[in-house]
């Protein structure tokens, strides 16, 4: 029997048999290690243990059509180890997103690769040779001639057949796919059912061809398409409240606290706040808190939170809109609108500017400014993960945020408190001792996020110091979990909760950010009411005193006395100050009293109109949102009083020459807290970071780098119009 595998194994269909069984068992591994298919069933078991065979017979069975036998082994390989990079590749996406890869994130890598750094090596597992152990001992047994190249020609009646029995496989799959799970393809809500019933390559294929669809209807767009949107967003605006114009005038501070949750917020580890400076502010009588503000991103993660904030439309169902769309989208975000009103806007980021494409989406936002990790130190010490460490960040940054004229907009984006939560000893403080689990996430995650609350506190600090506290209304989110669900079991009893009770309800509470509108002149309080991050644009737009209802926006202002509480997740989920509703089914999903956390089997007449209603209204919200954004439908309407932008206007290489000249031409004029301070205000800034100790300069000074961009690019300019004037 051993002898009669051997010399089968010799013959080239043999050899194409020995391929697939190999990626079928290892496809299969994957399945139940790496990914969370939710199989209820043994049926769905046998379909998913089906789904990969028809398409890697027919992948590979290619390698049939070359007849000399040397490049027909080679294109089995290649076929073999193609297929193997793209579940590899959603092995290590899965671990991170909880998700698959989509056709637009393929074709956008090249935007968000730049940055990934430590934390695309840390989703490594030990297992993962697995994935690769069979093509490496395939490969050194042909090397070594243990497995020889098939002479034999096999014509074209052998790779018809191996395509034909493959097409086969493919069909009896969707076959048994469609008997378990009806009009699979047509009522897509979830990657996950297509890839647990047909497999990882008939999904990516699938989303291929609905991404072409989509690009081809984007086409066809036009100015009718807004009409349902615009009366949708109208009809569901609140109007304002006695908060409305309260912060007129200031200028806006954003703290995006990166991977930041809300159980973070008065917890202890050990007996030490792990975040007390934020702990203080949420409870301060000078903010309004919401206990209950989830965030609602999708696979674009950090970006998502962005184009909820400064847009008010959520990210796309299949990517980031950052990436996908951002740079030929039009848009009516945050800083243009403000613009309206005299503001200018930054936004301070210690990473690569084309991570996430924010180069270019920024310029669509509308911002003046933004300050990419070519403004800071770029020692190797100084950064971490994503880029520039968050003291460093907000430290460095004080030298440009004086120099830009009032009222601003500018929003700050940390990085240390990201995966892989990794901290050089020498920014650990040792008073603190984090949690000792057997997930070094987790106890990683406590550090970095003690390490961002001190660096928000010597920010706080210098504001108070320098004297824009006053004037100056500050917002601090998280953009979205931290730890994974398959990391909240082991958490649970950290937070007061059980690991053996532990369920879907739990899952989405962990969904939960901190949200706080900090200001010297408010009258703080501690919300209970369900908000998301959809919401956050409304809301600071009442507070400074501009009307948003002719701005399509999808959220509410959370303090308006009208605002009716409930968010809807990218991925359908619904929480209202009533029910969480997981996966936007409606009834037929699985719904929890949001109170008492207890699952509703039994249905009361009432219970059944208001789920059905907020199952209505939330795939409605999204699917507008999604035709508004795909089909760039902006395009087509422009609100009273609003000045469309200019991308072309905005330069990033030379902002800081930008705002010299522009103070300099103002004069008397300029509104910038260095003129008011008649001086820098870089010496008011006190940071305990380890890595600035005996180089205070480099708070005070602009790198030579920033220096060099600006004269080359005025060189540059004065050569252009030297040109011009020829």
């Amino acid at each position: 029997m051993k002898k009669t595998l051997l010399n089968f194994i010799q013959t080239r269909t043999g050899f194409f048999t020995l391929l697939v069984v190999l990626f079928w068992i290892k496809y299969i591994f994957a399945a139940y290690v790496d990914f969370n298919l939710g199989l209820s069933d043994p049926y769905q078991h046998i379909i998913m243990w089906t789904s990969p065979i028809g398409t890697a017979i027919l992948l590979i069975g290619i390698g049939f059509y070359f007849p000399r036998p040397l490049v027909s082994y080679i294109a089995m390989l290649v076929m073999d180890f193609l297929n193997t990079v793209l579940l590899f590749a959603n092995i290590l996406y899965y671990r991170q997103f909880s998700d698959f890869i989509t056709m637009k994130t393929i074709t956008n890598a090249g935007k968000v690769a730049p940055g990934l750094g430590k934390s695309a090596v840390s989703l490594l597992h030990p297992s993962d040779i697995f994935i690769w152990l069979d093509l490496i001992i395939i490969i050194a047994l042909l090397i070594t001639k243990k497995i020889k190249i098939d002479p034999k020609s096999y014509g074209l009646s052998t790779p018809f057949a191996i395509t034909s029995f493959g097409a086969f496989m493919l069909t009896l799959n969707m076959f048994l796919a469609e008997s378990s799970r009806p009009r699979l393809l047509r009522n897509t809500f979830d990657r996950s059912y297509i890839v647990k019933y047909l497999g990882l390559d008939t999904y990516t294929v699938y989303d291929g061809i609905k991404n072409a669809q989509t690009v081809q209807v984007n086409k066809n767009a036009n100015s009718s398409d807004l009409n349902k949107i615009i009366n949708y967003t109208k009809k569901h605006h609140a109007l304002a409240g006695t908060t409305f114009g309260k912060e007129k005038g200031k200028n806006v501070v954003i703290i995006h606290l990166e991977s930041f949750q809300q159980f973070l917020i008065n917890l202890k580890i050990n007996g030490t706040e792990v975040t007390p400076f934020l702990n203080s502010i949420y409870k301060n009588p000078h903010t309004i808190s919401f206990k209950n503000f989830y965030h609602q991103v999708g696979l674009g993660r950090t970006s998502d939170a962005e184009t909820m904030l400064e847009t008010g439309s959520y990210g796309i169902s299949d990517g980031s809109l950052f990436t996908s769309l951002g740079s030929e989208n039009t848009f009516q975000a945050a800083p243009q609108i403000l613009r309206q009103d005299g503001y200018t806007s930054a936004v301070f980021h210690g990473n690569v500017g084309t991570f996430w494409n924010r180069n270019e989406v920024y310029k669509n936002f509308g911002y003046n400014y933004f300050f990419d990790q070519n403004y800071f130190s770029n020692k190797t010490n100084d950064k971490i993960g994503y880029g520039l460490k968050d003291k460093l960040l907000f430290s460095e940054s004080v030298k440009y945020l004086e120099q830009m004229q009032q009222p601003f907009y500018a929003k700050y984006i940390t990085v240390t408190n990201h995966i892989p939560f990794s901290m050089d000893k020498e920014d650990l403080d040792p008073k603190f001792k984090t949690t000792n689990t057997r997930d070094e996430t987790i106890n990683n995650y406590f550090e970095t996020a003690h390490y961002l609350d001190q660096a928000v506190r010597e920010f706080f600090n210098y504001l108070k110091a320098s004297g824009l506290y006053k004037n100056t209304m500050i917002v601090i989110y998280g953009d979205h979990y931290g730890l994974s669900n398959s990391e909240n079991e082991t958490l649970a009893p950290i937070i007061g909760e059980s690991s053996d009770t532990w369920n879907s309800f739990n899952n989405v509470q962990m969904q939960r950010v901190p949200f706080m509108i900090h200001a010297a002149n408010l009258k703080g309080e501690i919300k209970d009411k369900v908000g998301g991050e959809i919401d956050v644009l409304p809301t600071l737009l009442h507070l400074l005193g501009i009307k948003n209802k002719n701005y399509i926006q999808f959220g509410s202002d959370m303090l308006s006395p009208k605002y009716k509480d409930w968010i809807v997740f990218r991925n359908g989920t619904i929480v209202s100050g009533k029910y969480v509703i997981i996966g936007g089914k409606g009834i037929k999903g699985v719904v929890y009293d949001r109170k008492s956390g207890k699952q509703i089997i039994n249905f009361t007449s009432q219970e059944k109109r208001e789920i059905t209603s907020l199952a209505k209204e939330a795939k409605q919200s999204l699917k507008y949102s999604d035709l508004l954004n795909n089909h760039n439908l902006l395009r087509f309407y422009t609100p009273i009083g609003f000045k469309p932008v200019d991308p072309a206007q905005f330069d990033y290489l030379t902002n800081y020459e930008q705002m010299i000249e522009l103070r300099q031409k103002l004069k008397e004029k300029s509104t910038s807290l260095y003129s008011q301070h008649h001086g820098s205000t870089t010496s008011l800034y006190k940071t305990d970071a380890a890595e600035l100790r005996g180089r205070q300069k480099e708070i005070t000074e602009v790198p030579d780098t920033v220096k060099n961009n600006s004269l080359t690019n005025k060189s540059t300019s004065q050569k252009e119009t030297q040109t011009k004037n020829k």
